[in-house]
C-alpha cells in the first residue's frame, strides 16, 4: 500500500523551460518519493512576476508528463495562495516577531548583504517598507540540521544573514516564507533539490519554528555545472530539454546521480526507465559535493 504519509515535491519558478539541472531535481525528487511509496507534487513558484515568462508554466508540466514524472494531485500555483502567505506574515507580526524597514538596497549592498538591524527599534509603518523577521526570538544561533546526503550542517543566521526580508517593500512575498507555508500546506516530507538551495534551509528552519510547523525532511543533490563552472540555468542560457529525447534525458539524468543504470535501458520506454529509477534508487550513491559537471550532450541545444 502507497505511504501517503510521506510527500515529495518538484516547485520550479516559470522562468523558462526545464533544463538537465532542473530535470535533476525532478528526477531524484520523484524516485525518491516513489521508492518510499509517498505522494510526488508540483508546486509551480509564480509570485515574481517580473522573472516569469508567458507560457513558461505549461510548456514546464508538458516536459515532466513527457518524461514520465505525473505528479498525485492538482498543481500547486502559488500566485493563487496569497492570502495564505500574508496571514502567516500576519501570525509573525502578532507574535512581535517582524519590524519595517526603509533601508536600500544599496546600503544593504555596504554592509556585505548582512544586515544589521538598523530599523529594528524604529517602529515604522508597513507603507512601501519590506517586512524584516527578527532573529534571537527563537534559536537562530548555529541552526543545524542533518541532509541526507550533505551530512552536517549548520549557520549562524545573525553572522551570515542578519534579520532577512519576508515580505518585500514592492508587496511581493519572500521566496523564503512562501516555500515554508506551502511545505506545511501539502504536507511534504521530504524536501530535495539542488545544493544551491542549501544555505536558505537555516531560514526556512527558523521560519518554521517561529510558526511550530514541523520539520522536513531535507536531502540536497548536487548541482549540474557547464563548461565555465558554473551552474545550469536559465540566466547561463541553459539548453532546453531536447524534445523527442525523453528516454535519452532520463538515462543521462540517472547516470549524472551517480545510479549506474546499465547500458541498455538507455533504449527501454520512458515508464521503464523510470520504474528501473525506482527499484534501484539510491541516496548514498549521491556524492557530497556542491555541483557536478554536466554532460556535454546535455549542455547545447541541437
Amino acid at each position: 500500500m502507497p505511504d501517503y504519509r510521506s510527500a515529495g515535491r518538484f516547485a520550479p519558478s516559470p522562468t523558462g523551460p526545464l533544463h538537465f539541472g532542473s530535470l535533476i531535481s525532478a528526477v531524484a525528487s520523484y524516485l525518491d518519493i516513489k521508492q518510499r511509496q509517498g505522494r510526488w507534487l508540483v508546486r509551480i513558484e509564480d509570485i515574481d512576476p517580473p522573472r516569469e515568462v508567458p507560457g513558461a508554466s505549461a510548456t514546464i508540466l508538458h516536459q515532466l508528463d513527457a518524461h514520465g514524472l505525473l505528479w498525485d494531485d492538482s498543481v500547486l500555483y502559488q500566485s493563487e495562495h496569497l492570502g495564505r502567505y500574508l496571514a502567516a506574515a500576519d501570525q509573525l507580526q502578532q507574535q512581535d516577531l517582524t519590524y519595517f524597514c526603509q533601508c536600500s538596497r544599496q546600503r544593504i549592498g555596504s554592509l556585505g548583504g548582512i544586515y544589521d538591524g538598523h530599523c529594528r527599534d524604529l517602529q515604522l509603518a508597513s507603507d512601501n517598507r519590506a517586512m524584516r523577521l527578527k532573529l534571537g526570538k527563537r534559536n537562530s544561533e548555529h541552526l543545524a540540521f542533518t541532509d541526507s546526503i550533505m551530512g552536517h550542517y549548520e549557520q549562524s543566521l545573525a553572522a551570515a544573514i542578519g534579520d532577512f526580508v519576508l515580505r518585500r517593500r514592492d508587496g511581493l512575498v519572500s521566496y523564503q516564507l512562501a516555500v515554508v507555508v506551502d511545505d506545511y500546506y501539502q504536507n511534504i516530507t521530504h524536501v530535495l533539490r539542488g545544493s544551491d538551495l542549501l544555505d536558505s534551509t537555516p531560514r526556512q528552519l527558523y521560519i518554521q519554528q517561529c510558526l511550530d510547523y514541523p520539520q522536513p525532511v531535507y536531502m540536497h543533490v548536487p548541482v549540474a555545472l557547464n563548461n565555465n563552472g558554473q551552474k545550469l540555468s536559465k540566466q547561463n542560457r541553459a539548453a532546453t530539454l531536447r524534445k523527442g529525447h525523453e528516454a535519452n534525458n532520463l538515462y543521462a539524468a540517472l547516470v549524472w546521480l551517480q545510479q549506474e543504470p546499465p547500458a541498455e535501458i538507455a533504449n527501454l520506454s520512458v515508464a521503464e526507465i523510470i520504474q528501473w529509477g525506482i527499484e534501484h534508487w539510491s541516496l548514498a550513491k549521491i556524492p557530497r559535493t556542491m555541483g557536478l559537471d554536466a554532460p556535454d550532450n546535455q549542455l547545447n541545444s541541437d
